[in-house]
């Protein structure tokens, strides 16, 4: 059976001080918008758990469905800008 202490080191040889780094927050800070449309829509699904969804559920519901969308549409173009930017230079 092998012995893996000498290993260990390695694999813990940098702490881990369990919070964020600057680049994860402002991925985070990015995403926000879409993180909080995800919330809405989710929580206009929880309301109708257990019941029939009425018409302003369900309007509700695709009101929440069409902010998501465009959420994810706007950090689609803002990703696919920066990395277009950082390519090309930044310079059109």
């Amino acid at each position: 059976m092998k012995s893996i202490a000498a290993l260990q080191a390695v694999v813990t040889a940098t702490p881990f001080d369990g919070e964020p780094s600057n680049a994860e927050l402002d991925a985070i800070e990015l995403e926000m918008p879409l993180i909080l449309a995800d919330v809405a829509l989710l929580d206009a699904q929880i309301m109708t758990i257990g019941r029939t969804p009425t018409e302003l559920d369900q309007r509700r519901i695709r009101r929440a469905r069409r902010r998501v969308l465009a959420a994810r549409r706007d950090l689609a173009n803002r990703t696919a800008a920066s990395s277009y930017a950082t390519v090309s230079g930044g310079a059109v």
